[in-house]
């Protein structure tokens, strides 16, 4: 039986041929295509002719497409559509690559030619976009190695080989302990206070499970509800608590010795190549530059934020008096914020619910993109996906093909909570031909039941807005190599076009073109689109705190040496104590679920949320002085996107902006300061 991950995708714009793609085909495509991409690597390594641009850092970007392409199918659907199979080979993958990755860098032969190319760049005639490659391919090697000896390159690729499995059996693990827990409910009056969809929704997982009553998992479209509106205050206490021992509970699927594991590899990685730890390793390709840089920044912004977290919690802690709690915990904050945001705002997000019906916000976020960008989206039925919920739109431009776009909305059990966008096919340019991307946005929205349509929370409008943002990078990619396209950009500027999409939530104007009822037709009333701009600062103070505690844990875990006597809630508690603003609970951890560092890519990274608030602020603060959707503006910040990693993210920015970004913006926007 031929193996449909090794020939060319004969399928509608070279899409991924899912329902063709069975479990058993990853194996030998990933074996055969790393053998393949090992003869591309070896014939530009021993290439008789002299060492130039083309024939070594052209050639050796251009290298490896097919497997990059089977790469993204396999390890998107490990995240979106996985299973015990799927991570299991994943577990046999990941090696693989990470030894086919290691090869690259520490041959000896490729290096000397990258580096006689990098030597010779004063005299090379190469435009902006070439001149990053070289720089980046160079660093790529010297980062990766290249300049240690034999023994200590083993080393190296040892600690890579080990980090793949033991970052991937983190997000198994946080996977499997969120798929593990649900709670049985069969008196309905526990669920007092919860709105009737979601109760509805609570019966249909029941069902799900064979069970009479309701069921509430730690899955977010299930659990954020019952924590923002269960009056049961033990049940909210149970549920918190489920919730923080995740992973953390010393049973089957417990992080906490991987998390030593992971961060004693990366302190070592980082010496080896002769960083003072892995925080200055990674921060040397950030736009942040250096550990002391960070620390600054969220400390100033501490300081800043700190007497405005107060005072969020103070208003929560009076409301609770006036209902007898004298000690508010932190399980009672998303319950108390939304009673102070309904008296405050007269607004809840089950009253906003049924004015963002999915279908329109989508299309909402669908004509943003064609106002500033002259984007247009069809959905198509003949491309394949890897799951029926899943839908497919092409992209275009002035009638262009511009890019495939996967839409994956809803829960299930295969799929890792969150929401995030990622790219199935990357673009660039060869031969004369622009190769379009492919990209997907995955989210964890509530199914459509059978009486009623996919509803949105308010924040998870602004999710959606988000992830398109993410989107928008992709699409608009027009660069010449693949591993500068897109969101291929310094970590600390790739969430700029995510949260600056965000602000248009809030614009009134825009507001009023989508946030229709579903089932009347009705535009939501002024009053209450005034009053939801109005709370778009609401518990900016205590989010704030939040995410300065994020930050500060994961710089603090990525600047200090892990000793073998490490404990995971001894070092949080030092590391994030001045951020907390509530008791702490002793039997629940953060770190042991915070996929974002140990799983993803946001290692000595997380900090970049805030960062990237500074610069969506002070770019849509230069779209609201000449109009939120002025045609010059866009065209400028269209370029931005277009132009991905392909130059310094502070050039592009200036060049856009006119200056550099101010903390200003920031502050003035959340705070008024």
């Amino acid at each position: 039986m031929q193996n449909p991950l090794l020939k060319s995708f004969e399928t509608p714009y070279q899409s991924a041929p899912f329902s063709e793609i069975k479990n058993e085909h990853y194996l030998p495509a990933f074996k055969e295509l790393i053998a393949n991409s090992e003869k591309e690597i070896e014939a530009i390594s021993h290439n008789p002719q002299t060492p130039n641009f083309e024939n070594t850092i052209e050639a050796l970007a251009y290298s490896g497409e097919h497997l990059d392409n089977v790469s993204h199918i396999f390890f998107n659907l490990n995240s979106a559509e996985t299973n015990d199979e799927l991570q299991q080979i994943a577990q046999e993958v990941s090696p693989l690559l990470t030894t086919f990755t290691a090869k690259i860098f520490q041959n000896q032969a490729l290096f000397q030619r990258v580096k006689q190319v990098y030597d010779d760049k004063e005299n090379l005639a190469l435009n902006d976009e070439q001149k990053t490659l070289l720089e980046e391919t160079y660093k790529g090697f010297v980062r990766n190695g290249a300049l240690l000896g034999e023994e200590d390159k083993k080393v190296l690729e040892e600690i890579n080989k080990n980090l793949a499995l033991k970052s991937l059996q983190f997000g198994q693990n946080v996977l499997a302990a969120t798929n593990a827990y649900y709670k049985h409910i069969t008196n309905k009056e526990d669920l007092k206070g919860i709105p009737e969809a979601i109760v509805e929704q609570y019966a249909e997982e029941a069902k799900e499970k064979g069970l009479e009553g309701f069921v509430v998992t730690l899955q977010y479209p299930s659990y954020i509800p019952f924590m923002t509106y269960a009056e049961n205050r033990a049940l909210r206490k149970e549920l918190a608590l489920a919730n923080g021992i995740k992973a953390f509970d010393g049973g089957d699927y417990d992080n906490q010795n991987l998390i030593k594991d992971i961060i004693q590899l990366r302190q070592k990685k980082a010496h080896l190549l002769g960083y003072k730890n892995f925080a200055s390793y990674v921060l040397e390709e950030r736009m942040a530059k250096s550990p002391d840089a960070v620390f600054s920044f969220l400390n100033e912004l501490l300081d800043k934020a700190m007497p405005y977290g107060k005072k969020d919690v103070e208003a929560l802690k009076t409301l609770a008096k006036k209902e007898g709690i004298e000690t508010i915990q932190s399980y009672d904050h998303a319950y108390y914020a939304e009673k102070l945001r309904k008296e405050k705002f007269d607004l809840t997000d089950e009253e906003l619910k049924p004015y963002f019906q999915l279908e329109k916000v989508q299309a909402a976020v669908f004509g943003l993109a064609k106002t500033l960008f002259g984007l247009d989206f069809e959905e198509i039925k003949d491309v394949q996906t890897y799951h029926p919920d899943v839908k497919t739109y092409k992209i275009t431009e002035n009638g262009a093909y511009k890019a495939l776009l996967y839409a994956d909305y809803h829960p299930r059990k295969g799929k890792r909570a969150g929401a995030w966008m990622t790219v199935f096919k990357n673009q660039f340019k060869k031969n004369r031909e622009n190769n379009r991307p492919h990209i997907s946005v995955v989210c964890n929205f509530s199914k459509p039941t059978q009486g009623t349509p996919s509803l949105l929370t308010f924040q998870e409008v602004t999710t959606l807005f988000h992830e398109f943002g993410h989107a928008l990078h992709g699409v608009l990619a027009d660069t010449q190599y693949p591993n500068l396209s897109g969101t291929s950009v310094k970590w600390d500027f790739v969430e700029l076009p995510s949260q600056f999409l965000e602000n248009y939530c809030y614009e009134p104007s825009f507001l009023k073109t989508f946030a229709k009822h579903y089932q009347s037709g009705e535009v939501l009333p002024n009053e209450k689109i005034e009053k939801l701009a109005l709370s778009k600062n609401f518990m900016e103070g205590y989010q704030t705190m939040r995410q300065l505690g994020f930050g500060l844990l994961d710089m603090t875990y990525h600047t200090n040496e892990i000793g073998d006597d490490f404990e995971v809630k001894t070092f949080e508690k030092e590391a994030i104590g001045k951020t907390t603003l509530y008791p702490d609970n002793p039997k629940s951890a953060i770190s042991t679920s915070f996929s974002h560092i140990f799983q993803g890519g946001y290692s000595a990274g997380y900090y970049s949320y805030k960062w990237a608030e500074v610069l969506d602020a002070d770019a849509f603060q230069y779209f609201k002085e000449r109009g939120i959707f002025d045609e010059e503006t866009a065209k400028k910040y269209k370029i931005l996107l277009a132009s991905g990693g392909t130059k310094d993210p502070m050039a592009l920015y200036i060049a856009f902006r006119g200056r550099e970004p101010k903390v200003e913006s920031l502050l003035k926007r959340a705070f008024g300061i």
